[in-house]
């Protein structure tokens, strides 16, 4: 008998797995992993790139194909990006979009930590059915909430105001943020919240020294969302108000760059382009925290 037959497994122990070795050849790699990733980059990326170059093509260049290619540019120019910063309200509007997404974001945070608390981790009676019930007015559309909302606007004197889009953002941005956190704080061991109760902490000791330091990934993901939706959210924006300059990107750039069917494509673009940078940037600075909070960073 030869070694081979020595060291060999039994039939029933032997291992046919191959793992990831079925990746060791070229041609299969390029199959399995670098002509998605490219496909997926391209399709994530060219909508950015088209933006970009129409933001800095002449007006001449923009629907003559014939003469030049819509891919690229021929002597580009900053004038729509001139006319954008310097003959719109884009500052103001970027101004104004910037204030009531963090102001709505905070505020939202703040409701849906106390309720993904309350619902998680106090266990009161009808906690289960609470959470649900929120969740589900999460898929409430907007359409439909804004009828009632305008009435309540209206009579409290906030109408054409950053604040009647400050206090009706949190309608939409409570519910998912309050579901976000409700899976999240329910990662977090019971054991650190019972030993600090035997210990004498209070639930408010317990949830600001042990809960939101261990949730703090959570927390950010959550901001995350909530600043996203608030950043594009159009339908309130469009509605609640009516004066140029409190409006906010979404709302400015297509209201004030279209006039019946002229069309300022080049700035349009570069007020799409410069409106999507900074969630762009918040993503790349807290991306770590985005990813840990998604796959569960809190374990026993």
């Amino acid at each position: 008998m030869n070694t081979q037959d020595k060291t060999a497994a039994p039939d029933g122990l032997r291992d046919d797995a191959e793992g990831m070795s079925y990746l060791s050849h070229l041609p299969r790699r390029i199959v399995v992993i670098y002509l998605p990733l490219a496909i997926f980059v391209f399709v994530l990326l060219f909508p950015f790139y088209w933006m970009a170059i129409t933001a800095v093509k002449p007006n001449s260049q923009l629907t003559d194909y014939e003469n030049y290619s819509p891919f690229w540019v021929v002597g580009a120019t900053l004038e729509h990006i001139k006319y954008l910063l310097f003959e719109t309200s884009y500052p103001g509007w970027l101004w104004n979009t910037i204030l009531v997404s963090v102001a709505s974001t905070f505020l939202s945070l703040f409701a849906s930590v106390f309720a993904a608390y309350a619902i998680e981790r106090v266990r009161f009676t009808g906690a289960r059915t609470t959470g649900l019930l929120i969740f589900l007015a999460y898929l409430v559309p907007p359409s439909i909430l804004f009828i009632p909302l305008a009435f309540i606007v209206f009579n409290i004197g906030i109408y054409d105001s950053r604040f009647a889009l400050i206090f009706t953002y949190p309608t939409f941005l409570i519910p998912f943020c309050t579901w976000l956190l409700m899976g999240y704080f329910r990662s977090i061991p019971y054991e650190l919240e019972e030993s600090a109760l035997v210990d004498g902490a209070t639930r408010w000791q317990i949830l600001r020294r042990i809960i939101l330091p261990l949730a703090v990934p959570g927390l950010i993901s959550a901001g995350i969302f909530a600043f996203t939706l608030s950043w594009n959210e159009f339908i309130y924006a469009l509605t609640f108000i009516q004066s140029s300059e409190n409006k906010t990107i979404p709302v400015g750039v297509l209201t004030e760059l279209v006039r019946g069917d002229i069309f300022e494509w080049g700035a349009l673009m570069a007020g799409a382009l410069f409106g999507s940078l900074p969630v762009v940037i918040l993503y790349s600075f807290f991306v770590d925290h985005y990813v840990s909070s998604m796959t569960g960073a809190v374990k026993e």
